[in-house]
């Protein structure tokens, strides 16, 4: 390995791990760090044996960044549930964390932060919203046990998000010297 890639790879490091810290405020840092390895494989011909990592490896970090998305999606949901609350209930903490991060990002002046207690809040307002809404809503008490499962979730969906993220940059920075 030539010391340009050497050099390359440990400034990759260095990026990826403010991608990982994005991915813990709940902000798309796993793809940020995919979408620089992506363009470092693409133009490594130019300066070294033509792979850093090789289409394999970044495939296996792209179904991992997919996962994540998920796991982070659905704790929301999955929260509502184990606090007792409906369908309904789920589809409003899904829709309510994606408003809320998108919304009250410039409502909360803390750089970053704010995406991340947006969708917090957006979380537990859509449950709350989506469990007054139904047929036979439940009690207060039913209500907030609901949103408040859909909160915790979000925040556990965010951190298994970060340890994705974590994985994927432990072998992007570990497999060019493999």
């Amino acid at each position: 390995m030539d010391w340009i890639t050497i050099i390359i790879i440990v400034l990759f490091a260095l990026i990826a791990a403010v991608c990982v810290l994005l991915a813990l405020l709940g902000l798309a840092g796993t793809w940020i760090m995919l979408a620089i390895a992506l363009g470092i494989e693409l133009l490594d011909t130019y300066w070294g044996d033509g792979e850093t990592w090789g289409w394999t490896t970044l495939g296996v970090c792209f179904g991992l960044a997919i996962i994540g998305e998920i796991m982070e999606m659905g704790a929301g949901a999955l929260g509502v549930k184990v606090g007792g609350g409906s369908r309904r209930g789920m589809v409003g903490a899904i829709i309510g964390g994606i408003v809320g991060g998108i919304a009250l990002t410039p409502l909360i002046p803390i750089p970053i932060i704010g995406t991340l207690i947006g969708a917090v809040i957006g979380t537990f307002a859509g449950a709350v919203i989506g469990e007054c809404t139904r047929k036979d809503p439940a009690t207060v008490g039913g209500i907030a046990k609901s949103a408040s499962g859909a909160t915790i979730g979000r925040i556990l969906g965010v951190l298994g998000k970060t340890g994705v993220a974590a994985v994927c940059w432990c072998i992007l920075v570990i497999t060019p010297f493999v």
